[in-house]
């Protein structure tokens, strides 16, 4: 399972809020059922785009409302959507929220804490990656909606199969690359 250290805090890298830190940091298997649901919405997606108008050399003489009419992209959209959510409130987030009033109940109490920094970082690459994604099936590029699927579903996969969170990773590298600097 990744650790995520507390990375030195400096100007660029403010300490959380309080209100999004219970206990000095978050659970974090609530990502990590968080990265199975997830998952689990992305394979769903790259099933639909491989059966659908997506890689279809086609695709681009598609009209944008057909193109948005895509079961992938609109399960893709929602993935997004998931992610922004996140970044905007992380614990009124559906799968945050899940996770705390149906999952948390029926495990065992933990002690460990996690920094919630670099999870909330992870869903900003994972909002990226599919937002590309979206963006090349809007233009109509062959491909590039389930390839932008398959790579963060690669990336959720990790983390909820194994507990390491790809993005967490780059925001700790970056932090350490910030606080060489200062």
């Amino acid at each position: 399972m990744t650790q995520h250290t507390t990375p030195p805090t400096t100007p660029d890298t403010p300490a959380p809020a309080a209100a999004e830190t219970s206990q000095a940091g978050i659970d974090p298997r609530g990502p990590r059922v968080s990265a199975a649901i997830t998952s689990l919405l992305l394979v769903v997606t790259i099933f639909l785009a491989l059966t659908g108008t997506s890689t279809s050399s086609a695709l681009s003489t598609l009209s944008i409302g057909e193109r948005i009419a895509d079961p992938a992209f609109l399960l893709l959209l929602v993935v997004a959507l998931l992610f922004a959510w996140s970044l905007v409130s992380a614990r009124t987030q559906p799968l945050s929220v899940f996770f705390r009033r149906v999952v948390q109940p029926r495990l065992a109490p933990t002690a460990e804490r996690e920094d919630p920094r670099p999870p909330r970082f992870a869903q900003g690459v994972g909002l990226v990656v599919v937002g590309v994604g979206l963006v090349l099936q809007l233009a109509g590029v062959p491909w590039g909606l389930p390839i932008a699927a398959a790579a963060a579903f690669v990336a959720a996969f990790l983390n909820a199969a194994i507990g390491f969170c790809l993005g967490c990773e780059i925001y700790l590298l970056l932090a350490r690359l910030r606080s060489r600097r200062a």
